[in-house]
């Protein structure tokens, strides 16, 4: 018997939003469908036991984009899905970050959440619906959980704010703002803008949470009537008493380490020391009723994790001994490899990222194969996290999630000021290498690349610069925001919020929270802080580099645009290609063509990329009697050869218009590959294009060469023969002359 269906439905800015449970995957802990227009996304939560020995909350989030949803094959070799694609992982992200702060504290239960694409209208977003189907799917699951949130995005479009806009609106808008919190406080934000002011985003933010009641209350309601009762997961407790104990051991020694302004090594060395002490302390070997040592290592975060904060809130004093807005030192460098088209070092404090940037065709642009409208992508930033940058070693295995992430997000700081394909035809490539990390090499990304564009002559409308900030809060309600956040920060701290921009305003913002929630004063404050501090760190970065270069580098391609008629096109790239691969052989060039008749040439060579642009160019020109052309023969008959003149256009020489005197064989005036000069002598209505090289050796006129080529093919039979004539006249000669006759 069919399951009953339950359907809730609630209205999210001017569009209704769906979920539906009941009638799928009944085995999992919670399974529900999330949809608005024709797309819908299935998600299912199930809670599964204890893995022995981790001492970690083992939440996995996977968001799996199945093609069938909009109706398309995929266009791997094995025609199904393989490797999560960037925008699954980007999903799977964003909907991880709202939802782990509302598992509770020492959780070790494994707790597994997938998404599907079920339907996809090419219209409405699906990373929204992701993370409300997650929700929802929790809230009627048996898994214990401090939910609901709810997710929207916010546009703007023509200065008014659009709530969970389509595809076509957020093409036209200037701000891309993804939101996602809980009844009280935003949990997760993720953004693009286009030079926001700051005022604007906390507008824009405030709006957004706003928006997310709705789809909060819809989850409060579906858990009353049809939530499953909550099962017991296993929480790791703290042992108090040994956390007083460890506390009151190492107090004094931390804080007087923390005394000192403390590196990264310096810091972690001397909290290993102090680790260290401890276990041997507490842990009494052959004593049963001693703490193990991992209950002591414990106990011992928990003190650093309580002194380091509490030095903070009260007394202003970080780690490495700067005040709460104080940034590090930064030292920028440009131009570090001599063959890659722009490089950007970016170093600040013990967090150091080189960036390079490679120009290429817009034929080069990534082409995606995904459930977006979006089908390439003009700028790709790719970032790299080795271990050595941390000083660790560890197996490579590819890219991670996190650095995924990372690029993505640097990609969308630096997209709102490239220039348009229009003014500088280029695909552009950024890779961040982060060589050294402590803190935000994201940003450090963001601050590098910008200065390897520059260096590479990308005529960026403005500089980017990005930074970390941080936050401190305590249960009394005291916080304090931190600028330019280290690792030990961001490991210890509540917040970790990214803000990159120009002067004139944010162009991409990232937030993740520790805790359940922000609320929009502190957000705000953040941001205002966060100005001051970007603009900070740019002065230092014009000062190795003020402006873009107003040349490319020797080795970047220069690009040539040309325009062609559309009806060309097929002339331009000949049959299976073959035009177009000659004459990229031939130059050396690389030529991109397009639907409207603009072509691309790239090349380093210059007289290549001159030659291919006549080439291109002379597909514009017709054909005109009088005009001498310089050609490859072709093809080669007994009764003359055939000229290239244009590409895809070809003219016939007769065997009579080789050369002054009599020529008894083709062969013995050229042969194949040769170049001819020849001029036009006639254009028959059918196209057939008559040439002379007779009339060119003889400084003929168009009118003599016409009137001398009319006179052999129409003579009294004595003079070479025309087109059709063989040796004879017109029509007389031989029988079976001309085109197909010849000299048999």
């Amino acid at each position: 018997m069919k399951p009953e269906l339950k359907r809730y439905s609630t209205t999210v800015g001017t569009r209704v939003h769906t979920f539906e449970t009941g009638t799928l995957a009944a085995q999992a802990g919670g399974a529900v469908t999330f949809g608005t227009g024709e797309s819908i996304v299935f998600a299912a939560a199930t809670m599964g036991g204890v893995r022995e020995g981790i001492d970690f909350f083992p939440l996995s989030v996977d968001f799996e984009e199945r093609m069938y949803a909009g109706g398309k094959i995929p266009g791997s070799f094995f025609r199904r899905e393989g490797r999560a694609s960037t925008d699954s992982i980007l999903v799977s992200r964003l909907t991880d970050r709202p939802l782990r702060p509302l598992f509770q504290h020492g959780m070790r239960n494994e707790v597994q959440i997938i998404m599907y694409t079920f339907s996809a209208d090419g219209e409405n977003p699906l990373d929204i619906l992701a993370i409300n189907a997650a929700s929802a799917a929790i809230m009627i699951s048996d898994i214990p959980w401090g939910g609901p949130v709810g997710a929207v995005r916010v546009g703007r479009v023509n200065g008014e704010f659009v709530i969970n806009p389509t595809f076509a609106e957020i093409e036209a808008s200037d701000l891309d703002l993804r939101l996602a919190g809980t009844k009280d406080a935003i949990l997760m934000v993720e953004c693009g803008a286009n030079e926001i002011p700051e005022d604007v985003m906390v507008a824009a933010l405030e709006l957004g949470h706003k928006s997310i009641q709705p789809i909060i209350e819809l989850q409060l309601q579906m858990q009353a009537e049809i939530g499953k009762t909550k099962r017991e997961a296993f929480i790791e407790t703290a042992n108090e008493e040994l956390q007083k104990k460890v506390f009151e051991a190492v107090n004094q020694r931390m804080n007087e380490l923390l005394d000192k302004p403390l590196s990264k090594v310096e810091f972690y060395g001397g909290m290993d020391e102090l680790q260290a002490a401890m276990v041997a302390q507490f842990c009494v070997e052959g004593d049963a009723t001693a703490p193990t040592q991992k209950d002591v290592k414990s106990a011992f975060s928990e003190a650093e994790h309580k002194i380091v904060r509490e030095r903070i809130l009260s007394m202003g004093k970080r780690p490495d001994g700067r005040t709460p807005t104080e940034i590090r030192p930064i030292w920028c460098e440009v131009g570090l490899s001599p063959r890659a088209h722009g490089t950007g070092l970016f170093t600040r404090g013990e967090t150091q990222v080189l960036s390079f940037a490679t120009l290429g065709t817009l034929g080069e642009a990534q082409e995606l194969d995904n459930l977006s409208p979006v089908k390439e992508k003009r700028y790709m930033h790719h970032y790299s996290f080795p271990p050595f940058s941390t000083g660790e070693v560890k197996m490579l295995r590819g890219q991670s999630r996190r650095e995924v992430g990372h690029g993505a997000l640097a990609e969308r700081a630096l997209e709102p000021v490239l220039p348009a394909p229009e003014s500088f035809p280029y695909a552009i490539r950024v890779v961040s290498e982060a060589l050294s990390s402590n803190g935000s090499t994201s940003m450090g990304s963001v601050c590098g690349s910008t200065l390897a564009l520059m260096d590479a002559g990308v005529p960026i409308k403005a500089p980017v610069s990005g930074v970390a900030m941080g936050l401190i809060t305590d249960a009394t309600g005291r916080y304090q925001i931190l600028t330019d956040i280290q690792g030990t920060e961001d490991h210890l701290g509540d917040m970790d919020f990214k803000v990159a921009g120009t002067a004139e305003g944010i162009t991409a913002l990232q937030m993740d929270i520790k805790i359940t929630g922000l609320s929009t004063q502190m957000m705000k404050e953040a941001l205002a802080q966060a100005n001051v501090a970007r603009m900070s760190i740019m002065e230092k970065m014009l000062e190795a580099l003020p402006e873009a270069r107003a040349e490319l580098k020797p080795h970047a391609p220069r690009i040539i645009t040309v325009r062609i008629p559309i009806d060309k096109i097929g002339a331009l790239i000949g049959p299976g290609g073959k035009n177009i691969r000659a004459l990229q052989e031939e130059t050396h060039t690389k030529i991109d063509i397009q639907e409207d008749g603009t072509v691309y040439i790239a090349s380093t060579d210059s007289v290549g990329a001159k030659i291919a642009q006549e080439r291109v160019e002379s597909l514009s020109e017709s054909v005109m009697i009088g005009n001498i052309y310089t050609g490859k023969v072709v093809r080669i008959e007994a009764f003359g050869a055939f000229v290239n003149l244009l590409p895809g256009v070809d003219g016939l020489v007769h065997i009579s218009q080789l050369a002054s005197e009599r020529v008894n064989s083709v062969e013995d005036v050229c042969a194949m590959g040769d170049e001819l000069t020849v001029m036009v002598t006639d254009v028959d209505p059918q196209g057939k294009i008559r040439l002379s090289r007779q009339a060119v050796l003889e400084g003929w006129s168009a009118e003599e060469a016409r009137e001398k080529d009319k006179g052999g093919r129409g003579g009294s039979g004595g003079a070479r023969g025309g087109d059709r004539g063989g040796r004879g006249g017109d029509r007389g000669g031989r029988p079976g002359g001309g085109d197909r006759g010849g000299r048999r």
